[in-house]
């Protein structure tokens, strides 16, 4: 197709732009995803949400991997399955790690921004400037 988008551009404007997150649901499925590789059961567990694979879909788009391995289990009533386990690659180590750097020197952190906020406001209102 002549009109069709060019995927590679896409895909190195996420590359370029790096991880970032603020939502805490990511947060506490990737301290366990960091940790070792998990099913989506216990992500759903760890991060809080009833949706694991939604929520790895938003952790890729916004530059993971995170692929997920298909292995062979039995279910509850002892038949064959093949339940995904998803894990960590080290390019996502690597995403991650520089994020929490960058995001240790200078990020406000999201609890503090109001009283950063409130603190800005009440500045100005006793410098006469509301």
């Amino acid at each position: 197709m002549k009109n069709a988008p060019d995927r590679k551009a896409a895909e190195s404007a996420i590359e370029q732009r790096g991880f970032y997150t603020d939502n805490p649901r990511h947060q506490r499925a990737l301290a366990l995803l960091l940790q070792r590789p998990a099913r989506r059961e216990e992500i759903d567990r760890a991060a809080g949400c009833s949706n694991a694979p939604d929520l790895i879909g938003e952790l890729r788009r916004r530059g993971l991997e995170l692929p997920c391995e298909r292995v062979e289990a039995l279910d509850r009533d002892g038949r064959p399955c093949r339940p995904g386990v998803y894990h960590a690659t080290a390019a996502d180590r690597r995403k991650v790690s520089a994020w929490l750097r960058h995001r240790g020197a200078g990020f406000i952190a999201p609890e503090l921004l109001g009283w950063v906020a409130l603190a800005a406001v009440v500045g100005l209102m006793l410098a006469g400037g509301v």
